[in-house]
């Protein structure tokens, strides 16, 4: 009787660490990819990091007001904002997988 439970604990053990092995290569892949933020129709383009670095800023010529950079600074916070959300759905949608049927609240 026994014997069986510990098998069944031997393999949900195996289980557990090819998971981890997986989620840290999926959060590694995660980290590399980058995705790009827009505001004002394109004219401030940001590109983020998996990580949630901001590695770059583009700024079209023509958005560039000295009487207005109230405006400028509110595009660039949007498109700041429009880059980090898409790479928090990419996380979860990536991590996700490893989640589902695990019923682990608050891994993420």
């Amino acid at each position: 009787m026994m014997r069986g439970g510990m098998g069944n604990m031997q393999k949900m053990m195996k289980q557990m660490q090819k998971m981890q092995k997986d989620m840290a290569k999926a959060q590694e892949e995660l980290a590399e990819k980058t995705v790009e933020g827009t505001a004002g129709g394109g004219m401030v383009t940001v590109i983020v990091n998996g990580q949630k670095e901001l590695v770059e800023v583009s700024i079209k010529e023509e958005v560039v007001d000295p009487e207005d950079i109230e405006m400028l600074q509110d595009l660039v916070l949007a498109a700041t904002n429009d880059a980090l959300k898409k790479i928090d759905d990419l996380t979860n949608e990536t991590m996700g997988q490893f989640t589902k049927g695990m019923n682990l609240p608050g891994m993420f």
